[in-house]
């Protein structure tokens, strides 16, 4: 029996790159007659980011309202990404992109993030694209390889 891919997880970092990636899964989503999650996951502050933040910001509340400020514009990013990607398509891409059932943004380790939530949603396959420079070991990035490494579903990785 052939496998069915009722669901397909997008991961995006927001590059033009990830646009290029979000058509092919389109394109498979349409093929499969699939959904689309597209998601993208926002990496905990390093302890070098808080650090600095306890220097500016001295009262807690102030470093609560700065991280939610960041999560919001984070947020504010992805639905303008995912705006100008729409308003790019032709009439054919804009009836692909009615297979996007969920635009989500999480805050986590990406490659564990987009893993969990493949197997959360019940993806049947995982798209994601490469960085857009490329020389040596981070041309497919840390994140790509970490999804590679431990998924246990098909991966499609999208090149620049």
């Amino acid at each position: 029996m052939l496998p069915q891919i009722n669901d397909i997880l997008f991961a995006t970092d927001l590059s033009e790159n990830a646009n290029n990636a979000l058509r092919h899964a389109l394109s498979m989503a349409q093929a499969h007659g699939a959904k689309v999650h597209v998601l993208h996951v926002t990496e905990p502050l390093t302890q070098d980011a808080i650090v600095t933040m306890q220097l500016f910001f001295q009262d807690d509340a102030s470093r609560k309202k700065a991280i939610k400020d960041r999560h919001a514009s984070v947020k504010e990013m992805l639905k303008t990404n995912q705006r100008d990607f729409m308003k790019s398509l032709s009439k054919e891409g804009k009836e692909a992109y009615s297979r996007v059932e969920s635009v989500e943004l999480i805050d986590g380790h990406p490659a564990e993030a987009i893993l969990q939530r493949a197997k959360d949603l019940q993806c049947g396959l995982i798209v994601m694209g490469t960085h857009e420079h490329g020389t040596g070991h981070t041309f497919i990035g840390t994140v790509v390889k970490r999804v590679l490494r431990r998924s246990s579903i098909p991966t499609l990785v999208v090149p620049n």
